[in-house]
This record gives C-alpha cells, structure tokens and sequence, in this order.
C-alpha cells in the first residue's frame, strides 16, 4: 500500500508550516514537500523512504539556506516553480509573456488537496507460471493552486508518486478570466519543471547520436552553470538523451546514487541540469514552445507534458521503474506473447510482389514467425522514396486488384496462423503525390510560397487540420478493417521543421503532437487488439508520451549486433526489452557492412520483442533451421522477458557487456555475455552477474550445450572452460554478483547465453 500525509508546524523563527509526505513502501521510495507560509512547495526529500515522516517538518530550517554576501536578501531555495520573486536568477523556468511583455509572477498558494488514486497496474510477484495480471494499485496524488492575481496568472501543479516508484509532475497554466487584471492574451513560450539534486550529484549521463547509431553514452561533471539537451525537430530525433541522469561521481548500472529525469512528449522539449553557487541544483526539463504554439485569451489554459524523476542505486534500479509504468501502460504484454515478427523492409525494399511476399510468409511461417509486416512500396505511385507518400491507396500497378490482391497476401499470412501488419507513415507526404496536389494547404510551410527543407523528398501534412487528419484517420481505419490488419508500423521520416500550420497561420508542433496521440487512440479504441509501432526511421520517437499508445518502438534502422549492443542497452534505460524491436538481420548488415555470425546477431535479438529483417529466401536451409531453434528458444522464454528486470553489469572491459534479464522472484535468469572488440588482457577478466538473490544458491549454464567452443574463438589448443558443461557450476547470488566467473574467451564480435537457475 502506499501512504501519503500532511503535517503542520512551525519553523524556528514562527513560519507557519505544512509538510506532505508521499511513499510507495514497495518500491522503496519517497518524496516530501514542504511549503512555509503561503508561498509555494519545496522539495525537501527524494530517495528512500523515512521511518519517521513527521520529521520532515524539521527539514525547513534543516535546509533552509542562509543569507549570503552580495545577493539578495533571501538566497534563492527553488520551489516547484522558481522565479525571480523567490531570488531565483538562473535560467527562466516560466518563459510567459502579455503583448511582449514578461510578468513577473510571485505565486501565493489558494490551495492544497491530497488523494490516493487508483491505477490497474501489472502484478508479477509470483513470476510468470500463470500469475501476471492486472491490480489496482493506490497513486499518492499532490494537487497545488497558486496564483499571482495582479498578474492575472494561476498555475495548477500535481504531483503523483507511481506504484513503481517514479514521481512525475505537470502544471496547468490559465489565463485569469477578465477583472481588475493586466489585459491581453497570455503566451506561453517554456514551462521547466525540475527536481533537486543532492550535493554529491555532480556528474551527469545523457546520451547522443545519429540516424543508425542512437543512444550512445557521454558523461561529464556537472559544475556551475546549466547543462541542456534540446530536441527542436518536432520529435525527440536520435540525438535525444531519452534520461538526463545526475549522480555520485563513476555511478553505474549496479552502483552509485543517481537521479533521472525524463520529459514524456514526443514534440519539441528540453532536458536540462543545473547548478549555481548559491543554491542546490536542479534537473528536470519540459515542452518548448515556438511563438504563437500557446496563446491563452482569458480563461484558457495550456498543460505541460508530465516531467517524470527516477531515483535508484544505480541505473539498473532507475530503469526498472520506468519499465513498471509503460508495462502498466500496456497490461496485455504481460498476458499476450509477443510475436515474432519478419519485417520485409531490409528482404525486399520496394520491390513488392505478390509472388515474392508469398513465399518470403513461406519461409517465415516455417522458422516460427507469427506476425508478417509488409513494409513501404505498397501504395500510389511509391516505386522509391520520392514520389507517392499520403496516397493511402493500394498501388494497382503492384496489386493488379487493388484492395483483392493486398487481402489475398493478408488471408494467406493469416491462414498461416501468422498476424498481419502494414507500413504506414501518416504524418507524411511527398510533394509528388495526389494528396499533395489536390491539398497543397494540408502541407506545413513557413509561408504560402515556401516550404521547408525537404527531408527524404518529404513534406509534413498538417495533422491539426481536421480535414487532412479525416483524410489520414479514415484511410487507415478503412484499410485496417478491410484487410484485418493487426499491427501497424507507423514511420516518421523527416525533421519537423517550420512547421507552420496554413490554416491558422501559427506554429503547429504542439498540436500536431497532440494530433498523433488521438489517432492512435482513435485506431486502436476502433480496432481492439490493433498493436502499432513508434517508428521513426529507427528511433527517432521513443519518449513516454508515444510509448502510452504504443506497443512496440523501432530501437534503431542498424540491425547491425555491434552497434546494437549499445542502442539497445542504453534504449532500455526507459523502454522495457520486451517493447523494443530486436530483429536478425543479413550479413553483411545492411547499415554498416560489417559481417557477423548468426549466432551473435540472433543472442543479441534474444532478449527483447524479437523479429526478423532478413531476406529468408536467399538463405540456405542450414541457416533457416538455425534461426527456426533461436526462434522456438525464445518461444519458451518469452513470457519472462515480458515481465522480468533487466540489468546491465558494470564491466570494467570496456570492450565486453554483460546483460540479463531476471525473473521477479530472482529464482532464475538469462544473461548475455559479448565481446565486442579484443580485450587488454587474455583470457578474459571475470564478469560479474547482477541481479541475483545475494543468499541463493544458483547454477550457471551456457544455453546451447552444442556450441562449438573452439568456433567462437578459444583457439587451438586451448580447453574450454570447465563450468561450459550441461552440470555447469554451482555459486551463491553473493558470489556472483561480487566476483563473477570467468567467461569463454571469444573473438570480436561474438555473444553467448547462459542461465541461472536458483537450487
């Protein structure tokens, strides 16, 4: 169960005081606020939870900073919402403006209520035997009304603790209605919401990338001053720190106190941490606003996306949080297998046929796929990239019969007892297309004579235009329901940039984003059991507001193992493995042309929500078979990976990764060992296996007891190690996870499986 209270006091020097106190005894953690006279809350705790709560009373004067020389009067102490009335001179947090002109607000508090709200959540203490299901659980709630009555501003704040222990927090704005008020509409450009950080958080994690190499990590110290990532191409593209994560200095996925932030919005945001010498630091971040995105005539109001703050002993810790909420997002993937998938994308291109697609469903249906993705080239004139996109009708010119054709290529997957899926990318179009021609005000541009640049000959249709969202929505949901499609890949290919809706002449990037997430509630309320993937080429768009509608995200377009070993590992700091697409792909990949076996590149799909990106009809028997016992593996285990804890060892080798996914009740685990490169030292330094029960007893087992030794890379004539047997070798959890065991020695580019089992 969780708790939340309120108390009341007074600080030392008389300052009325009330005190709230919030906990989710489960998941180890708590938060406290603490609000003195009338002025808005302070955080005053985040991490574990206290034994005593009513002693938060006694962190005001506790904390409370003292005054300094040479500032003002007050030394700034941020509050949910600091401003320059409360002393605070960093960066603005509340960028708001009345006819161009900024108001200073100095918020009084009007109200404070307190709840426990209820959620279905996902219950798997009991592990994976039949006993996932869905719970109600109990959510502490915070709800705070301040307002600045001069100013003619009032903010509504909420703060909710999750069962899973993440706290997320939002503001509502509101334009005050007409009175004895500043007149003129409000504009909202930045509402930053933030978290504090504790003095020994003085290194901060974000990572950064490219199309094709997504998530690659990067650590700096936090000093004085502000860091920031920023996200301005109307999504969170691939340079995206997904979390921005403060800590002790060298924290790691096992060790280390560490505080995380995340913006759950897919449309223009910012991550940002911040220190001054006067003050704690903060991070948080929040929805950026282009001019004219939010404009409030009296008595309207704009809502910030939700700010969410993960705090762990570790990162590990920090992403099982994260994972709990989207799998409560998503009850079903606790009860449905994920499908196995083949995506034709990387087997065919545009080269459709129907042929062809019949006998690639063939082959998947024989190595043990059960849904069947027909990727882009379907529709219009959409021979290659550059002409036909948001012509939502079945191309007559590869699908002789239209609608018949397509739906006999959907009734042969589906008589295969395989699922049925389409590539879409709605938010799209080709300046060569109908829809394009025909609705040349559909299409956003800076002005009626320009449009922006393009990206992969592409355009962006202007979802707030409830004409083409219509056009868009009715295309789709005709076709679903004509066809029996069951998955959705929804792609996004181009930056949003100037995005300029014609019909209202005013920025659009909130609405659009707005837009996306009520047509995917509209299809899949229409459509029950539809399931559609975030796509955008790879991931570009994996954020918690996507992830609230989707089932699946498109890690990365590299199905290449080697990179992937970091994108997806870093990927799962907020997504949970079983929601992330983790495909088999050709060697040479396609994406980087680097060559790999067939058992490294299907141990790195093994864990996640497995697929295969592989033209299976130019491979030798040997090889389908193969992949047909990868895929019948993780049949059998596929239930745990759904609900399991996904750890990560922190290696020292920088050129190995250990990687594991653990049953709830620690009575058993996979775990992946991978030797990306060569190491400095031969044989291989002992790894350490995290996640285990310190004080059980487990047996270590290599997966495959036929692996050829030898062939990965042991050499001649040396011995393969002892424990790689069907016996393996017998350790405590304490063991495990202090000393490790040493692991087979591979060659570059090489990955293993192994097990362990609680005696």
């Amino acid at each position: 169960m969780s708790l939340i209270e309120q108390f009341h006091g007074a600080a030392a020097d008389g300052t009325e005081l009330t005190a709230i106190y919030a906990e989710q005894p489960a998941a180890d953690v708590a938060f406290a606020l603490i609000f003195a006279g009338h002025g808005l809350p302070r955080f005053v705790h985040w991490g574990r939870p206290l034994a005593v709560p009513g002693t938060v009373l006694a962190a005001y004067d506790a904390l409370r900073p003292q005054r300094v020389s040479g500032a003002l009067d007050e030394t700034a102490w941020p509050s949910i919402m600091p401003t320059q009335s409360e002393s605070w001179i960093g960066a603005p947090r509340l960028d708001i403006r009345r006819a161009g002109v900024t108001p200073f607000c100095a918020f009084t508090v009007t109200g404070i209520a307190i709840r426990q709200d209820e959620r279905q959540g996902v219950d798997v203490s009991d592990g994976v035997d039949g006993a996932a299901h869905t719970v109600t659980q109990q959510v502490p709630v915070v709800t705070v009304t301040a307002s600045d009555a001069e100013q003619g501003v009032e903010l509504s704040w909420t703060a909710e603790l999750l069962p899973g222990g993440l706290i997320r927090q939002r503001t509502t704005l509101r334009n005050l209605p007409a009175g004895n008020l500043p007149t003129g509409d409000l504009e909202v450009g930045k509402v930053e919401l933030g978290f504090p950080l504790p003095a020994l958080a003085t290194e901060i994690l974000t990572t950064t990338g490219h199309h094709l190499r997504e998530r690659s990590p990067q650590r700096q110290p936090l000093t004085e001053g502000r860091f920031e990532k920023v996200s301005m191409a109307g999504r969170p593209g691939f340079d995206a720190s997904l979390l921005l994560s403060a800590g002790e200095p060298g924290f790691g996925f096992e060790h280390g106190e560490v505080y995380s932030a995340h913006v759950g919005w897919s449309g223009n945001s910012v991550l940002s941490a911040e220190r001054q010498p006067y003050t704690t630091g903060l991070i948080g971040g929040g929805e950026v606003l282009l001019g004219g995105e939010a404009t409030l005539a009296r008595g309207e109001t704009y809502t910030t996306p939700w700010l969410y703050g993960s705090y762990g002993d570790g990162l590990n810790e920090v992403a099982a949080r994260f994972h709990d909420y989207v799998r409560s997002c998503h009850p079903d993937l606790a009860v449905k297998p994920r499908p196995v998938i083949l995506n034709t994308w990387e087997a065919v291109y545009f080269d459709h046929d129907y042929d062809t697609l019949k006998a690639l469903a063939d082959k998947a249906g024989d190595s043990g796929v059960e849904r069947f993705v027909v990727d882009d080239g379907w529709f219009g004139s959409r021979r290659d990239s550059t002409s036909g996109l948001g012509d939502w009708q079945i191309a007559q010119d590869v699908w002789p019969d239209g609608p018949k054709s397509l739906k006999a290529l959907a009734d042969y997957v589906h008589g295969k007892g395989m699922e049925f899926g389409l590539w879409f990318e709605p938010e799209m179009v080709n300046p060569d297309s109908d829809v394009a021609r025909a609705h040349p005000d559909w299409v956003l541009r800076p002005t009626a004579n320009r449009l922006p640049m393009q990206g992969r000959s592409q355009q962006v249709l202007d979802l707030t235009n409830p004409d083409a969202y219509r056009y868009i929505h009715d295309s789709i949901d005709a076709l679903v329901g004509e066809l029996g499609i069951d998955y959705i890949k929804w792609d996004h290919n181009k930056f949003v940039t100037e995005a300029v809706s014609p019909r209202t002449g005013r920025p659009a990037v909130h609405g659009q984003t707005l837009a996306v997430y009520r047509m995917f509630r509209d299809l899949e309320v229409a459509h029950p059991g539809l399931e559609i993937e975030s796509c955008a080429s790879g991931g570009g768009r994996i954020d918690l507001g996507i992830l609230e509608f989707a089932s699946r995200v498109w890690t990365s377009d590299c199905v290449d193992p080697v990179e992937r070993a970091d994108i997806q590992r870093y990927t799962s700091l907020l997504v949970p493995p079983c929601m992330m697409g983790e495909h088999v792909g050709a060697s040479p990949a396609h994406s980087t042309h680097r060559a790999t076996s067939q058992e490294m590149r299907m141990a790195m799909a093994f864990f996640g929500h497995m697929g295969v990106e592989w033209n299976l009809l130019k491979e030798p028997d040997e090889a389908l078979n193969k992949l047909g016992e990868w895929v019948a593996e993780y049949k059998r285990h596929r239930a745990w990976f759904a609900i399991d804890t996904c750890v990560h060892a922190d290696i020292a080798d920088p050129a190995v990764r250990v990687d594991g996914m653990v049953k709830p009740d620690r009575s058993a685990a996979f775990y992946r060992f991978t030797q990306l490169t060569t190491s400095q030292t031969l044989p291989a330094a002992p790894i350490r296996v995290p996640g285990l029960d310190p004080d059980g007893t487990y047996r270590i087992q290599p997966l495959w007891l036929d692996l050829d030794l030898d062939g990965l890379g042991l050499g001649s004539g040396q011995s393969p190690l002892g424990w790689w047997t069907k016996d393996g070798v017998l350790m405590t959890g304490r063991a495990l996870m202090t000393y490790g065991l040493r692991p087979p020695s591979l060659h570059p580019a090489q990955s293993v499986l192994f097990t362990a089992i609680r005696q």
